[in-house]
C-alpha cells in the first residue's frame, strides 16, 4: 500500500461504511489527531491500535461528534453522523459510566431501542422481546432485574453491549471493550463481535493486546496521533508499521504542534 508522507497512509475500499477525510483535533490548541484520512469497509471487524495518548478515544468520539473538530470531515454510508445517528451504537469505556446509578440491567438494555419509538411511543412487546434477545446473545439474561452497581466488570461491559446490539445499528463503535475482563467474558465478546461481523455489520475496536489483533481482527487501524496505516491486517499489522506506531510519539506530536501554529493568523 502506498504511502503518502512518511506516518500517513490511506485505506481504501469499495464499500465504505466510515470515512473520515482531513480530521483534525485539538484541546487547547494542542493537536492530539492531525490529518486523519482513511476509509473503512463495510462489514468489517476493524481494530484501532496504537500507544497511550495515541487519539484512539479522541478519533472514536470525533467521529460521533463527542467533541468538536478542528478541520475535517466524517461520514457514516456516505452522510454525516447527524442524518445517521440510528445507525451508529456505542460502548463506551467501562470506566467512563456511573455504576452508582439506580437502574437495572433490563433498563440499560432497553435505552437501545428508544432511538427507533419516537417522541410518543413507549418500549411495548416488542422491544421488551427485543431486550431479552439481547441478554440472551451476551450470556446475562439471569442478570435483567439486577442493579448495574451490583455487577461484576465483566458483567456491566455485556450490559452494554446488549444495548449497543438492541439498537440494531450498521456501524459499531467499541472502547475497549475487552479491558479488565475475564477470559470467558472475553471470548464471549469475540463470539459476539464475529456474530455481528456475519449480520454484515461493521465493528470499530479500540484494543490494546497486540498478540490478539491478528486473531480478532479484519482490518486494523494503525494510529499515533496521525494515521499510521490503515488496511487489511494480514499485510498491514506489520513489525515495521509497529515500529512506526510505537515509536517517535514525541517527534509527531512536536511537529503537528508546530504545523498548528502555522496555520494560525498572524497578529
Amino acid at each position: 500500500m502506498a504511502a503518502s508522507g512518511r506516518y500517513l497512509r490511506k485505506c481504501t475500499m469499495s464499500t465504505t461504511a466510515l470515512e473520515i477525510h482531513d480530521m483534525t483535533v485539538a484541546y487547547q490548541r494542542r493537536p492530539v489527531l492531525w490529518d486523519i484520512d482513511l476509509q473503512i469497509p463495510a462489514g468489517k471487524l476493524v481494530g484501532i491500535v496504537g500507544p497511550n495518548g495515541a487519539g484512539k478515544t479522541t478519533l472514536i468520539k470525533a467521529a460521533l461528534g463527542l467533541v468538536p473538530l478542528a478541520s475535517g470531515k466524517v461520514e457514516i454510508h456516505g452522510k454525516p453522523y447527524h442524518q445517521q445517528r440510528q445507525a451508529v451504537g456505542y460502548v463506551p469505556q467501562r470506566e467512563s459510566v456511573d455504576w452508582d446509578f439506580p437502574v437495572t440491567v433490563r433498563d440499560v438494555v432497553l435505552m437501545g431501542t428508544y432511538g427507533s419509538l419516537g417522541w410518543l411511543r413507549r418500549p411495548g412487546r416488542s422491544e421488551h422481546a427485543i431486550v431479552d434477545r439481547c441478554l440472551q446473545q451476551v450470556g446475562i439474561s439471569a442478570l435483567a432485574n439486577r442493579q448495574i452497581r451490583q455487577l461484576s466488570g465483566g458483567q456491566q461491559q455485556r450490559v452494554f453491549l446488549a444495548r449497543a446490539l438492541a439498537q440494531d445499528a450498521q456501524l459499531y463503535f467499541l472502547d475497549e471493550p475487552f479491558a479488565g475482563v475475564d477470559a470467558a467474558t472475553e471470548a464471549a465478546i469475540f463470539k459476539l463481535l464475529q456474530t455481528m461481523r456475519s449480520a454484515h455489520k461493521t465493528v470499530l475496536v479500540v484494543h490494546h493486546d497486540l498478540q490478539t489483533v491478528r486473531d480478532y481482527f479484519d482490518h486494523v487501524i494503525l494510529l499515533n496521533m496521525r494515521l499510521v496505516a490503515c488496511g487489511p491486517v494480514e499485510t498491514t499489522f506489520t513489525q515495521e508499521n509497529l515500529h512506526l506506531t510505537y515509536g517517535g510519539r514525541l517527534t509527531i506530536l512536536d511537529e503537528a504542534a508546530e504545523a498548528m501554529r502555522q496555520r494560525e493568523p498572524q497578529r
